[in-house]
């Protein structure tokens, strides 16, 4: 906490002691602890009654490195009130300056409150730490005897033997529990190093299975260290990766997540993904999505969470597909640096774990991607705890995963198993936007973590610039020598698929993917113009024929809606169709020569000739060619992602919160001092007007009763501004605003008494 506490008299009770800090301290207080901050406490004795809260207390442990969690624990061993000499008596080996940091930290969080000579620990704390420095409880506790000696049993120890000092002192060393073994009977001669010690009383048995050694026991076989060694902030060992080959592999990096995500959701918006009953996606669309994004399963539940905390994709109307919205055209438009920045801001503050997609949950069912079984809503705080150490480290500094989890380890060590777990996947996936590469931060991922107004342009200088061609080789592939311009890139898109991706990006020209650009609209002729303008090679011959061939047998058929009607001018084709076993479902009849109907859905209908082996085109009313039947479906793009808890309040908030706690503070300490004043019969108005200057002239407030234009009465407690006229101006603490109060209508007045 950057805000000095208050030194003013020490007070008697927490509440006192919140009372007496100064406004900049609790506004530093309610930032550090939002939960108590939601809704805004009324007063400072409500304020202290949250922060005292398990819940809470809870929360703000969870916030501590092992280096002041050793100090809390320590503090616990300790009579109160302590004294920071005393404190760093028991800590040996921890510097003063950590000792002090650590007081400041706890002070600041509200968890240690007094003077320096005398300090108090929160008594909530000592409910949420169980063996506090590794010790045992106290030999009256464990033994349930009052009277019980520890003195006695601690000149006993020099009397053990050589097994049995050895485990007195590797429990000694934390933790103070140990196992029976499974044959142990309680007998009064049982064998072993155990039994002996149980005898003597320096060990306790607490159950059918465990043995304790009590507090008193264990400080006296830690000798002069009795708080245990120091925990000091690991160093993690360092390298350092030249800042050429660094945006080199954040170039790769973002281009590859940008084209793995715009394939993802081009597969998902021709043919839409059903949604489960769990609100995810299934094991089989998964799998068809992760094909279609050349990607692997896991790193396809990434991106697919990426693009739903994007808003790219959502639920359609129905409530039974997944499909892209509106969103998704508006970010194919931008350029590659603001898609970038979307997709990794869209990251950084999802409420949604994507790495548990694939597990199984406690009832052994697997956790579908999208479905709501993945929200984590403590997933922002691991992502911006897991990349924070980084922050501060030299541009190209690299960590490895284990040194980085190490440190981490200690920065928070209450966060349990299932940290470590959420913060290797956050690497992983920071790994894959680019933000994170060769194990150090990147220029985007530095510029995203700080808040950059300007992300884009930290993106923008590590990409590539833009290439506007590729090379057309004979086997009929095309290759991107770089990332291709936006346009180029769809169209290529359209004609070709992507058989490789890596520094340059090779194309696979087929007879399907011309027929499908054909489907889309395209003409021989423009599929002519695209190659002979974009290719830097030489149009191959094969390909020129290739293209002229398939856009002959192109269109022979043509699928409109009648309900649906299926025409061509080639009589043997409408024939062969008719005669086609693989169509008799759709019901074809013949309409007029060469025009066959069916009751089939058109869409439909080309579909089922495709797969038959036909060409057929779609066409309108008006008998032209063009992409398709309808406009793609999207969704409405409402927010599926859940806003996240105990947002923090902003500075000006946290202002107002401040200024009305104390009004409440004002109003309640006047109410307690006040007794209430009746009207009182006889009650002049001019003693109303003396005690009323009286005090404007003490700046007292006070306390009036007042009866309003529609003859309904109140007291209020107010503090005058000016008196004029015969009306009073003083600021009201119920309506927490300055009111106007006529003095004939104020029935009794009496002073505050601070």
């Amino acid at each position: 906490m950057s805000a000095s506490v208050s030194t003013r008299p020490l007070a008697s009770s927490y509440t006192e002691w919140l009372r007496a800090q100064p406004d900049d301290w609790l506004a530093e207080l309610l930032r550090a602890r939002p939960d108590v901050a939601r809704p805004a406490p009324p007063d400072v004795a409500s304020l202290a009654g949250r922060l005292i809260g398990q819940v809470s207390i809870s929360r703000a442990l969870d916030q501590l490195d092992a280096g002041v969690l050793q100090v809390v624990e320590a503090m616990l061993l300790l009579p109160t009130p302590i004294g920071c000499s005393d404190l760093a008596g028991k800590l040996v080996g921890v510097p003063a300056d950590d000792l002090a940091r650590s007081l400041d930290r706890l002070t600041g969080l509200g968890l240690v409150w007094g003077a320096e000579d005398a300090l108090h620990l929160m008594e909530g704390i000592r409910l949420l730490v169980g063996y506090p420095c590794g010790l045992g409880r106290p030999l009256a506790n464990l033994s349930g005897d009052p009277d019980a000696d520890p003195a006695a049993l601690v000149k006993s120890l020099p009397e053990l033997a050589g097994d049995e000092r050895a485990l007195v002192e590797r429990l000694a060393a934390g933790p103070p529990q140990g196992r029976l073994p499974e044959d142990w009977t309680p007998d009064e001669h049982s064998p072993g190093t155990i039994g002996r010690l149980l005898r003597r009383g320096i060990l306790v048995r607490v159950n059918d299975s465990t043995v304790e050694l009590p507090r008193e026991i264990g400080l006296a076989g830690r000798g002069d260290a009795p708080f245990g060694p120091p925990r000091l902030r690991p160093d993690p060992a360092a390298g350092q990766v030249e800042p050429v080959t660094l945006d080199k592999m954040t170039a790769g990096a973002v281009l590859g997540v940008l084209q793995n995500v715009e394939d993802l959701l081009t597969a998902l918006d021709l043919d839409h993904a059903g949604v489960l009953r769990s609100g995810g996606v299934g094991v089989r669309e998964h799998r068809r999505l992760a094909r279609a994004a050349h990607v692997d399963e896991p790193t396809a539940a990434v991106l697919l969470e990426i693009s739903l905390a994007a808003e790219l994709i959502g639920i359609a109307s129905d409530g039974e597909h997944w499909l892209p919205t509106r969103m998704l055209d508006v970010w194919l438009d931008q350029p590659l640096a603001d898609r970038w920045a979307t997709l990794a801001g869209a990251w950084l503050g999802a409420s949604r774990q994507a790495g548990l997609a694939g597990r199984r949950d406690g009832a052994g069912r697997t956790l579908a991607p999208l479905s709501p079984e993945l929200i984590r809503h403590g997933a922002p705080a691991t992502r911006r705890a897991v990349l924070e150490p980084l922050t501060s480290t030299a541009p190209g500094t690299t960590w490895s995963v284990d040194e980085l989890l190490r440190l981490l380890t200690w920065s928070a060590p209450r966060r349990g198993p299932e940290f470590a777990v959420a913060a290797r996947g956050a690497l992983e996936e920071a790994r894959l936007l680019g933000i994170v590469a060769a194990d150090a931060l990147t220029g985007p991922g530095r510029a995203l973590l700080a808040g950059a107004d300007r992300l884009e342009r930290a993106v923008a200088a590590v990409l590539p610039p833009l290439i506007d061609h590729i090379l057309v080789q004979p086997d009929l592939s095309a290759v991107a020598p770089g990332p291709l311009e936006p346009e180029l890139s769809r169209s290529l898109g359209l004609v070709a698929d992507v058989e490789s991706s890596g520094g340059a990006t090779v194309f696979r020209i087929s007879a399907v993917s011309l027929r499908r650009s054909l489907d889309a609209g395209w003409t021989a002729q423009d599929l002519h113009s695209f190659f002979g303008r974009h290719s830097r090679t030489p149009v191959p011959q094969t390909l020129t024929y290739l293209i002229d061939d398939i856009s002959r047998r192109h269109g022979g058929l043509r699928v409109g809606t009648a309900s649906t009607y299926l025409r061509s001018d080639d009589d043997s084709l409408i024939a062969q169709v008719t005669a086609d076993r693989r169509l008799t479902d759709y019901g074809f009849r013949p309409l007029a020569p060469g025009v066959l109907v069916s009751a089939a859905d058109p869409e439909e209908i080309l579909n089922a000739l495709r797969g038959a082996g036909y060409a057929p085109a779609a066409e309108s009313s008006g008998g032209i060619i063009f992409s398709g039947l309808a406009q793609r479906q999207r969704a409405p793009g409402r927010r599926t992602s859940p806003v996240p808890r105990h947002t923090e309040l902003t500075a000006d908030q946290r202002q107002t919160v401040i200024r009305r706690m104390r009004t409440g503070d004002t109003a309640a300490r006047a109410q307690r001092r006040t007794r209430h004043v009746p009207s009182i019969p006889g009650l002049t108005t001019a003693t109303i007007l003396e005690t009323l200057q009286r005090a404007l002239r003490e700046d007292d407030g006070l306390w009036i009763g007042y009866v309003n234009a529609d003859g309904q009465s109140s007291q209020r407690f107010v503090e005058p501004i000016s008196l004029t006229g015969g009306f009073l101006t003083a600021y009201d603490h119920r309506r927490e605003e300055p009111r106007t109060f006529a003095v004939h209508r104020i029935t009794s007045v009496a002073l505050a008494d601070d």
